[in-house]
């Protein structure tokens, strides 16, 4: 596993990585956390403080199609309707997807948005305006590559605006960056206009994939059916400090001082304001804490409690956002899959049947069961969604695919919420009879956004404030009304 602290263009993203990431289980001096130590907080004095409240962000990248998921129209006409059939939850009157079973158990503790909207079919586009929870996009978007007037993501504001309550930082991403296999690295998910030194962290399980997808290693696949066999393993961090770490005559090891002396010109003033010692005590006290090891070590964890997320990266992932959260994280993003995993073109029914609902339904569940059983779900609000929905009319790109599926579609999704208040067994809004735009009770990544925000404690008068200290608020909706 590697930690790293990104940039905004891929070429200086990996020449910063490559001096402050430390493969193998270390975390560079600098580079584990600079925006989230005390000097950096100091910079931001109006701050606001946040209630203990957490968030976690299950990010669906490729776009979930609501049709075939929580938002089925069983008297459409097939090529609407898809092959999946309705099944009822706990709740009367609220079906979901036959293959999400689980879920349908526990209905009681869950809520859906039904008509949240926005205006983009494109995959970057949709990505950004999600992950940031603005609608609008910047001047100068690239959908190729992160951009500095991009918008900062819902977890860069959240690192920026809640307190840490513990020596992690307040706000970070797992399993993985998202990456197309084109290489190109997907806008939206660092902080844009708050400057590089607040992007997320970033707890890199595994090594990117370039053509497989979803929960690998027992439910990968390959949309296109060419093959592909995923080789990742998902690891959690050797949280061993490094003997170079450990050597107190830091000083007389010229390299290391070369290394140190580029990271101070890379991380920029705030660096150059600490000492080493502050750092070195930090890394050491991240590294070393039991609570910490834990929280990571997910893949040593009890047998059962793997068994019940899943032994894969869906309920990995979820099972150390899950303690993350409970030793006092206030924000996770979780992303479950890379490479769009959730971009169900073609071969859609059977890659959702077999590959992406069986290990989500699980994950999600254990994670809903977990946080409910010790009283941390009133306090912790879950949040599922993609960067779009899906077409309502089902196609076939014969020169692609075997089996047809659903286009991107960004008029409506459905966003599921449980927990942070949430009141279980609602539907918020609805789409239309073909499930094409919302009907009822319109909801936008604004307002998404201004749930999170809410939920984290935090007042409409937030802001995060720039090296002019110039204030800019981050609420630009209002919360989802009737969820809470």
């Amino acid at each position: 596993m590697t930690f790293t602290h990104d940039n905004h263009s891929q070429q200086s993203r990996a020449s910063l990585n490559r001096r402050v990431a430390i493969q193998a289980g270390a975390v560079g001096i600098f580079g584990f956390g600079m925006n989230h130590l005390a000097a950096l907080r100091a910079e931001s004095p109006s701050q606001p403080t946040a209630k203990a409240k957490s968030c976690i962000f299950i990010f669906l990248s490729g776009g979930l199609s609501q049709h075939d998921s929580f938002d089925l129209k069983p008297n459409a006409v097939d090529d609407i309707r898809g092959d999946f059939q309705p099944i009822s939850t706990r709740t009367p009157g609220l079906q979901i997807c036959e293959h999400l079973p689980m879920l349908a158990e526990r209905s009681q503790l869950w809520s859906l948005c039904r008509s949240l909207t926005h205006g983009s079919n494109e995959h970057s586009a949709g990505h950004h305006i999600m992950m940031t929870g603005r609608s609008k996009m910047p001047a100068g978007f690239n959908p190729s590559r992160p951009m500095p007037a991009d918008h900062p993501s819902i977890a860069a504001i959240a690192g920026a605006v809640t307190k840490s309550r513990n020596n992690l930082p307040p706000a970070l991403a797992l399993p993985e960056r998202l990456i197309h296999n084109s290489g190109r690295v997907i806008p939206g998910q660092f902080a844009g206009t708050m400057g590089p030194r607040r992007d997320p962290w970033f707890i890199e399980a595994s090594p990117f994939h370039n053509r497989s997808y979803g929960a690998y290693p027992t439910h990968d696949f390959d949309h296109q059916e060419r093959g592909d066999k995923d080789s990742r393993v998902f690891q959690a961090p050797n949280m061993a400090l490094p003997d170079w770490l450990a050597e107190p005559r830091l000083s007389n090891r010229l390299n290391l001082l070369r290394e140190l002396e580029n990271q101070r010109r890379a991380l920029g003033r705030a660096a150059e304001t600490q000492s080493l010692d502050v750092h070195r005590e930090s890394a050491t006290s991240l590294l070393t804490h039991s609570k910490v090891q834990w929280a990571f070590d997910v893949t040593d964890a009890d047998q059962k409690e793997q068994e019940r997320y899943g032994k894969n990266s869906f309920g990995w992932s979820l099972l150390m956002a899950r303690r993350l959260v409970e030793v006092g994280v206030n924000l996770v993003q979780v992303n479950l899959g890379n490479n769009e995993t959730w971009d169900t073109h073609g071969n859609a029914f059977p890659h959702l049947k077999d590959k992406l609902f069986p290990p989500t339904d699980r994950a999600v569940s254990a994670l809903l069961d977990d946080l409910h059983q010790r009283g941390m779900l009133d306090d912790t609000l879950i949040v599922m969604a993609g960067e779009f929905g899906r077409t309502p009319k089902i196609s076939l790109l014969a020169q692609h695919y075997a089996l047809p599926g659903r286009d991107h579609w960004g008029a409506v999704q459905t966003v599921f919420f449980a927990g942070g208040g949430v009141q279980g067994g609602r539907v918020i809004g609805s789409s239309d009879n073909l499930g094409a735009y919302p009907d009822r009770d319109p909801q936008t990544p604004e307002n998404m956004a201004a749930t999170i925000y809410r939920a984290l404690g935090l007042p409409q008068t937030t802001a995060w404030h720039d090296s002019l200290d110039r204030p800019h608020y981050i609420y630009h909706g209002d919360p989802i009304p009737g969820l809470m």
